[in-house]
């Protein structure tokens, strides 16, 4: 199993087909998620999608209408074929494809676009469909996991009683759909060892999501404090000890320990960025442990102000314990804040103990508070953690990501030519 984060040359041409010079490679990428909607997934597919043009690449994007109607659009120089969809019973903010149709619409999609690779961000309806129909035109296929059952557990509405065959089930089809791709990555090696573990017997290669370092980066030296006050006036918060939290505010997120954390500290407040399921669950535990006046609702963060809720605290936190990687946890490393993190699934590669910040046993919400206080007293050393957590989060530059990625559909690619040309 292959689990190198270090950059690659970049690959973003290819010999043409009829030998004569160079042309650029062409990528399909197939995906149920994607902007408008709001997940982690989707921001992964943006970035990936929207960098892979800047590094020379050609990009097409399959994914559902976010209106119902079908169309295509470019935007950031990727272009966008929207299928037909319909609302999905599982998240207000994800639809889902229609299959009525589709298979017909890829075959022709195929056979105009002649992509060197189609690369699939899920296992569920676009991604099974695309795979399906490369496979039949002889295209390479790539696939990224992104995927746990916990995830979608929450949103399914399962009943507690059925997860474990329902997880057994998930855990199946994607073997089955995964196992005829070519070539797999997911974000981290603990990612790639659950799929090991779930019985996935290929190859996997761990691939970073990637972080732009440029935008998430700390205030510059000397303005810190300054900067932190600033912002904090800006998004209505009081000027005290803060722990941030940036993400969906959902299940499998574990909001709940966090509140309870701070109702075992004296002074601190939790600053909660994101929307979602659990939020008026947790506005009435906020209620119920007596801190409502201490946990402060942001809601959804524009894009572009984002990089500012960073800046506003002192400390990051995450009590998730189903997260293959953690880009928010990235992003706020890249912003130059310690972390304290529950020491689960993907979440202790992102903390080295006393260097950026702390693990803690995932449902201990009283060693969650102990170690958000003791990164808060430490004044002096605070500084210290923030630029060594920056320092991690530089081994997961985007640039080296994206580069990884290029270079992927050109091996499938030529690789694919090879077979084609062996068996002939």
């Amino acid at each position: 199993m292959s689990t190198s984060f270090a950059p690659h040359p970049p690959a973003a041409t290819r010999p043409a087909p009829s030998g004569g010079g160079r042309r650029r490679t062409r990528v399909l990428i197939g995906t149920d998620t994607y902007p408008p909607d709001v997940n982690g997934a989707a921001y992964f597919t943006a970035r990936l999608a929207r960098g892979l043009t800047e590094h020379g690449v050609e990009v097409h994007l399959l994914c559902p209408s976010p209106t119902g109607r079908p169309h295509v659009v470019e935007r950031h120089g990727v272009v966008e074929h929207r299928l037909r969809s319909m609302p999905s019973l599982a998240h207000e903010s994800v639809r889902l494809a229609l299959p009525a149709g589709v298979r017909g619409h890829l075959n022709r999609l195929l056979d105009r676009l002649r992509p060197d690779a189609v690369h699939i961000q899920n296992h569920f309806l676009v991604g099974r469909m695309l795979a399906g129909a490369a496979h039949d035109h002889g295209v390479p296929v790539v696939a990224t996991n992104h995927f746990m059952p916990e995830n979608l557990f929450d949103h399914l509405r399962m009943p507690w009683s059925l997860r474990p065959y329902a997880a057994r089930l998930a855990w199946w089809d994607l073997n089955r759909i995964l196992g005829r791709v070519e070539h797999v990555t997911t974000p981290t090696p603990t990612a790639a060892r659950l799929l090991r573990e779930q019985g996935f017997i290929h190859p996997v290669e761990a691939v970073s999501c990637g972080i732009d370092l440029d935008r998430f980066r700390p205030p510059p030296e000397g303005s810190v404090v300054a900067e932190r006050l600033r912002l904090r006036a800006r998004f209505g918060l009081p000027d005290r000890p803060t722990m941030l939290f940036v993400g969906r505010l959902d299940e499998e997120k574990r909001v709940d320990e966090l509140v309870r954390a701070v109702a075992r500290t004296s002074d601190v407040q939790l600053v909660l960025a994101g929307q979602g399921a659990h939020r008026e669950r947790a506005e009435e535990l906020a209620r119920a442990e007596g801190v409502a006046g201490r946990v402060r609702f942001l809601g959804f963060v524009a894009h572009e102000d984002l990089p500012n809720v960073y800046r506003c605290a002192d400390v990051f936190t995450i009590a998730g314990i189903a997260e293959l990687q953690s880009i928010a946890t990235l992003e706020a490393m890249a912003s130059g804040l310690p972390v304290v993190a529950a020491d689960a699934m993907a979440l202790p590669h992102l903390v080295e103990e006393g260097r950026n910040g702390y693990l803690y046993e995932p449902g201990d919400p009283d060693a969650l508070a102990d170690r958000v206080e003791t990164v808060l007293a430490t004044e002096r050393e605070r500084p210290r953690m923030g630029a060594h957590s920056r320092l991690m989060a530089s081994r997961h530059r985007l640039e080296d990501s994206l580069d990884r990625f290029a270079h992927i559909y050109v091996d499938a690619s030529v690789g694919a030519l090879a077979s084609f040309s062996g068996g002939r």
